[in-house]
This record gives C-alpha cells, sequence and structure tokens, in this order.
C-alpha cells in the first residue's frame, strides 16, 4: 500500500532497497536474485474517473543497489486486483469482479476480470500458464490504448525499420519499449536455451552496443543499467505460434517473455514492412489470437485491431494470466546506529 510508505521518492527507494536486498544474492531481503522476482507493486486509490486503483511498479535492479521506475511489468499486474480486495482498497462484486487498474508507469489503464464466487477472491482453478508452476484461477487482463506508453509513440523512432550496428531493427512500444530484430542476423538461430545466450559474451555485447544507440532513438536517453528498451530476437514459429522469441529483460535471457514485451513483439509482426515481415504467421479476423512462442511454451495475446490506417492500432490486448496469495504478515526492516 502506498500508505504504507514515505511520501519521499528517495526515502522510499531505500526502505524498498532494505525489503528486497541490496546486493546480488538479495539474501538479506525478500528478493529472488533475478529480475523476474525482484519488483515491487505500488498500490493506492485512484483519482482518475476510468481507474479504480493506481498501480506504480518498481524494479529493483538485482545487486545494484538501485531502483528503476521507467517500465510497467505485465506479470505483477495480476495480482494488483487480488491485492486490492484483499487489502479492502475495493470489493468484491459477485461471481466476477472487474477492477480498473490505472498504471502509473506509463499513464494507461487495464482491466482486471477476477473469479469471485460468492463476493470472495478466488485462487484455485485450472488456468495454466507456461513457464509458471501449477494452475490457478484465471485472471483476464485487458489492457486499453497501449501505444506509446513509455516512448510516446508506436514506433518511437519515427520509422518502421532503422539500420544500427549493421543490423536492421523495428522499435516499438505498445506496453513496453522493445527492440525486435532478427535473430539470425545476430548470428543465432533463436531456438537456443537461455543459459547458452547468457553465455553468449559476444552477443550480450552486440545488443549493449544497440540498446544504448536505440534508447536514445527511442526518446528513453541514456538507457544503460535502465531496465527498457527490452530487446527480442525472433524467428519463424516452430509450434504453430505467430513467431518465436527471445527476450532479454534487458541484460539477461528471459526463461520465458515479459506479458507486455509479448504484446509488443506480437504488435511488430502486425506491421508491413518490419523486421518481423516474412517471419510472423498472422492468423486471419478480428481479434486475432496470437501465440507468441518463448522458451517456456507460449503466451496467447488477443489483438483487437483497427486496420483502417497505414499503421495497424491495436485498441485492446486481452490476456490471461494467474495469481495468488503468498503471504499476509510484518516485514522487518534493518536498523542502522
Amino acid at each position: 500500500l502506498a500508505s504504507d510508505l514515505p511520501d519521499d521518492t528517495e526515502a522510499r527507494d531505500q526502505l524498498l532497497l532494505d525489503a528486497m536486498g541490496r546486493d546480488a544474492r538479495q539474501i538479506d531481503g525478500l528478493g529472488g536474485a533475478d529480475p523476474v522476482t525482484s519488483k515491487v507493486a505500488i498500490v493506492s486509490p485512484s483519482q482518475r474517473p476510468d481507474a479504480d486503483i493506481d498501480y506504480l511498479f518498481i524494479q529493483v535492479v538485482v545487486g545494484q543497489n538501485r531502483v528503476d521506475t521507467t517500465a510497467n511489468c505485465g506479470n505483477i499486474l495480476a495480482g494488483v486486483g487480488p491485492f486490492a480486495i484483499e487489502s479492502g482498497l475495493t470489493v468484491a462484486t459477485g461471481d466476477s469482479t472487474t477492477v480498473r487498474v490505472h498504471m502509473v508507469n506509463s499513464g494507461k489503464v487495464c482491466e482486471l476480470v477476477m473469479d469471485t464466487p460468492n463476493g470472495t477472491i478466488n485462487y484455485a482453478g485450472d488456468a495454466r500458464i507456461d513457464g509458471v508452476p501449477g494452475t490457478a484461477a484465471p485472471i483476464i487482463c485487458n489492457y486499453r490504448d497501449l501505444a506509446g506508453s513509455a516512448c510516446g509513440a508506436l514506433l518511437p523512432t519515427g520509422n518502421v525499420v532503422d539500420r544500427v550496428d549493421g543490423i536492421e531493427v523495428t522499435c516499438i512500444d505498445n506496453g513496453m519499449p522493445a527492440v525486435v530484430m532478427r535473430a539470425t542476423d545476430m548470428g543465432i538461430a533463436g531456438d537456443e536455451s537461455p543459459e547458452q545466450l547468457n553465455a553468449n559474451e559476444a552477443l550480450r555485447e552486440k545488443l549493449q552496443s544497440i540498446r544504448l544507440k536505440m534508447g536514445e532513438k527511442m526518446n528513453l536517453g541514456n538507457v544503460d543499467g535502465a531496465s527498457v528498451p527490452k530487446m527480442c530476437l525472433i524467428s519463424a514459429p516452430k509450434n504453430g505460434g505467430v513467431v518465436h522469441t527471445r527476450s532479454f529483460i534487458p541484460y539477461r535471457c528471459h526463461a520465458a517473455i515479459g506479458v507486455l514485451g509479448a504484446v509488443s513483439a506480437a504488435t511488430a509482426c502486425i506491421i508491413p514492412g518490419s523486421v518481423a515481415e516474412g517471419i510472423g504467421q498472422i492468423p486471419p479476423g478480428n481479434p486475432v489470437q496470437m501465440s507468441v512462442e518463448h522458451p517456456s511454451g507460449e503466451l496467447s495475446i488477443n489483438l483487437d485491431i483497427d486496420r483502417s490506417g497505414p499503421i495497424p492500432d491495436v485498441k485492446q490486448a486481452g490476456l490471461l494470466r494467474t495469481a495468488r496469495l503468498l503471504s499476509r504478515g510484518e516485514l522487518y526492516l534493518p536498523v542502522y546506529q
């Protein structure tokens, strides 16, 4: 709850570093020594007429003793709705409850639809997500008008394709700033394991060089050490999906793919002339269900697309997530003399 934290931003950030852990192993804290498990959601009532709650995402940067509020996170967002009910910020309205979330980092709104039989949040269910252990009750996330969430435009450089360090890239921001490029252009097949790619120092250096150069052109400034843009390597689908991906967040290869990173990658596939042209296999219809393949399986996204203009406009992106209650209790912070 935002009300439990200091109003001063610096004091808040220092408290969160104490809570999550300041070193690379996060032994003295609740973090999991991985970017995916070193995240914080700060929640409060919203003053916006189109939202019920505000959600500020904070990435605790593992091993660097600092936080980053540049990006958004669609995975931890799934837990924000149940948390709002558990903490009394909102109430369940029947067998199904919708919570409208103002994502403070981007200024956008996401609608969460949760299972609340008899007015109580339900966590048990059969919904399964590749890369996530077990099953749980479904949480439907409907993202609206995500374009330019951090960069100010769907195509923040003004181009469908840019060329940097001899590599063609499509820079896109449809919920998550991402630099999309063909895996083969980077000297890999695109289906290597995350462990193999993390050990490929030459690849990581090339990715960082491209990040630094394109970050400036994407209106993100100096992105050295920042959590965005994500770097997404694409190849032809292997298992009937739209595209096969390897996503870096931003320095290590994700064991799956971030929710909003997947939305941006899928959006790149529908833009004529992008680096995904000839690689992405787009199903017919609208809304269109797009399966984005990743190292742990796939992530399915429903895109509602307006194709009337030269660049397709994604009006809404819908996808399935899950969440469960992990703990209730008190967090003890270190006391320095």
